[in-house]
């Protein structure tokens, strides 16, 4: 671990922490840290920054509950930035979004940014609104069993595909098949922060499954 001693505060004793969600990986603010809020966030666990506009300690969450509960704090190759990773309680901005990152400056035309969660908040769109003509709405009118029937054929597919080695097939069945099931988390209430904590779990488990084969 790096010592804190090591960082490189600017000349009001502040360094700036760029905070991430760790599952959407969103950027979710910047904030910055001086070396006693940084002290306290490692103790506590929770974001701890300093206010440049009030000169005081903040701790995220103490007023309004939504707390953020830290995973990992990692300098950059400078020593004069840090990026805190986080696992958050409620919206990060004052303003009461997810983000505080949320004003669209530019947006390429070639090149879109996709990820879990917003294919997730897609089809929670298409579940509530059910647009005429969407195969997504088509699968929530006709209900679970149809839908568990869908992520059945797509196993199916993909094990088609492996079997065959077939690496261009065996991706894009994978990417059927990852739709569909989670058009069934969907379905049945699952979140994709579920899912996350789930296979988070077990990685801790089978990290110390691995300290304990080291040690014998």
């Amino acid at each position: 671990m790096l010592d804190i001693e090591k960082l490189k505060f600017d000349e009001n004793g502040l360094i700036p922490a760029v905070v991430v969600d760790s599952i959407t990986k969103k950027v979710l603010t910047v904030a910055y840290m001086n070396k006693e809020s940084l002290k306290i966030s490692m103790e506590k666990g929770l974001t701890c920054f300093y206010s440049r506009s009030r000169k005081e300690l903040w701790l995220k969450g103490e007023t309004s509950g939504n707390y953020q509960h830290i995973v990992s704090i990692t300098a950059d190759c400078d020593y004069d930035a840090l990026t805190v990773v986080v696992e958050k309680d409620g919206p990060a901005c004052h303003l009461n979004t997810d983000s505080c990152f949320t004003n669209e400056v530019y947006q390429s035309e070639e090149r879109h940014e996709f990820a879990l969660q917003g294919l997730y908040d897609l089809l929670v769109g298409r579940q509530k609104d059910k647009p005429e003509g969407s195969y997504t709405t088509y699968l929530f009118e006709k209900g679970i069993d149809k839908i568990l029937k869908k992520v059945g054929e797509e196993c199916t597919e993909v094990i088609i595909a492996g079997k065959a080695d077939d690496k261009k097939e065996t991706i894009y069945e994978i990417a059927d098949l990852a739709y569909h099931v989670m058009v069934l988390m969907v379905q049945m209430g699952i979140s994709v922060e579920d899912i996350h904590r789930e296979l988070a779990s077990r990685h801790i488990i089978d990290h110390k499954v691995k300290q304990e084969k080291m040690t014998k």
